[in-house]
């Protein structure tokens, strides 16, 4: 996969090596500027497949023969990328991690061709497994602790992104998906039971409940809402659970609602299975869900033990935007901070080379904020202040905290070092970093801004390199 880059990594590439600039160390930072949904927060995602990429980052000759048929490259540029490999470093939040506009979710460090050549894939990966698990968390949340499967095979863009979107919705806190592929690669749950079309199969919704429960009597949830919910559905299901599975020894397991009021016919669907004894069999609702969707559900106190979400955590129309900016060149041996300069201020970047640290609360343990610095800042422990980077005049001196790095080495020098936790690791991860935020944060509707603010030196210097430019 290494040539999936945009052509121009590879123009600027050529102008690089025309003018010695190929071995040039420079820094770039992978950032976003505005959370997705119009929500309060982000969720890191789609490390496993950067680091997939840089692992085996390889020009071939097929690539080389490619790139020489277009007739725009040198044959001394051909050869160096060639023999190129992936020499830099590169540092990371770790999958799982709540982030913020503007701060460096990655930084790269490497020599120029490399580094421009990566940004890509690196922006690729990153917005698609950031904006699931995003997607995911939002959803989850809004279920409070209701089990949320994933159902999105079908709907994602494409086999691989949608493999790749069931892993991210189970780092997001999905309890299973219905995607098998996803389940044998990744090792995590799978889910499912029937469709409509298996219904249609039969003479009648009762013998097809009933051949099911037959072949998984320890496992029967039915799809209800084939022909009538409370007419036909329940009626069948309840049917079947007193004529076969109470007689064998098992119980109805459940039952599912895929179409129409999903609140009224759940709060029915409930009085019918209690009435009939069935008080254990749970009721999972399905039906293009959505956080705002299931958030008004539960306001009108639906019956709710589980959800199959699809389309809004695999194929969300969402978009994350992250970007990719060069923000330091080494030259003899000192880093030069770059910036680029917009006359929209959102889009002005934060220069230099830099660290990005979180703030915690000693007493409450929630998140106060975080702060990006200058790479060798020392970060006092005992008292600091907090500066808005818009409005300088806004500030917040804060005492009895903990602060930690948030990013962390994934490559050095080349070499993964970086040793990346199971899927259901980071899953309790992300459930635990989540808790850190405050609710005011992380809440469905005009959510909190979180603080993401600039070191003084950080702040000075930014000001300092605008004034130059203008």
């Amino acid at each position: 996969m290494t040539m999936f880059t945009d052509f121009y990594e590879i123009t600027m590439s050529q102008s690089y090596f025309d003018n010695k600039l190929q071995d040039n160390v420079v820094v770039f930072d992978v950032f976003f500027r505005k959370n997705p949904f119009e929500g309060g927060y982000t969720i890191m995602g789609g490390l496993d497949e950067i680091i997939d990429y840089i692992k085996n980052f390889r020009v071939t000759d097929e690539d080389i023969k490619y790139l020489r048929n277009n007739g725009m490259f040198s044959e001394k540029h051909l050869d160096y990328l060639k023999r190129m490999r992936f020499t830099g470093d590169i540092y990371a939040i770790p999958d799982g991690t709540p982030i913020f506009p503007n701060e460096p979710v990655m930084t790269i460090k490497a020599k120029a061709i490399e580094a421009q050549f990566i940004e890509t894939a690196l922006l690729v990966n990153f917005n698609h497994g950031s904006l699931v698990t995003t997607a995911t968390k939002r959803i989850v949340n809004e279920a409070k602790n209701r089990p949320v499967m994933e159902f999105g095979a079908r709907r994602g863009r494409g086999m691989t992104s949608s493999t790749e979107a069931s892993k991210y919705a189970i780092i997001g806190g999905c309890a299973a998906t219905s995607n098998t592929l996803a389940g044998k690669k990744y090792g995590i749950p799978v889910s499912g039971t029937m469709a409509h079309s298996y219904m249609e199969m039969f003479d009648s919704e009762y013998e097809a409940f009933l051949a099911y429960a037959k072949t998984f009597p320890d496992n029967a949830v039915f799809l209800v809402d084939t022909y009538n919910v409370l007419k036909s559905g329940i009626p069948n299901a309840i049917r079947v659970a007193k004529e076969y599975l109470e007689p064998n020894g098992y119980r109805l397991k459940g039952i599912r609602i895929d179409s129409g009021d999903l609140a009224y016919l759940s709060k029915e669907a409930r009085i019918m299975l209690d009435e009939a004894g069935l008080n254990d069999a749970g009721i999972c609702l399905s039906n293009g869900l959505n956080e705002y969707t299931l958030n008004s559900l539960l306001e009108q106190e639906a019956c709710i033990n589980s959800l199959g979400i699809g389309d809004n955590i695999a194929a969300s129309k969402e978009r994350l935007g992250g970007v990719y900016k060069l923000v330091s060149v080494m030259k003899d041996g000192v880093f030069i901070p770059k910036i680029k300069v917009s006359e929209d201020p959102i889009k002005t970047i934060n220069p230099a080379y830099k660290r990005v640290y979180r703030f915690y609360d000693k007493e409450t343990g929630y998140a106060l904020g975080d702060v990006l610095a200058l790479h060798d800042e020392v970060i006092n422990k005992n008292e600091y202040t907090l500066i808005n980077p818009i409005h300088n005049e806004k500030f917040k001196i804060i005492r009895n905290y903990e602060v930690r790095e948030l990013q962390v080495p994934i490559f050095l020098g080349g070499k993964l070092v970086y040793e990346q936790p199971s899927i259901m690791e980071r899953q309790a991860y992300c459930a635990d970093e989540f808790n850190t935020l405050y609710p005011e944060v992380t809440r469905l509707m005009n959510p909190h801004e979180y603080y993401v603010d600039l070191s003084e030196d950080l702040l000075s210097l930014k000001k300092k390199m605008i004034l130059e430019r203008r």
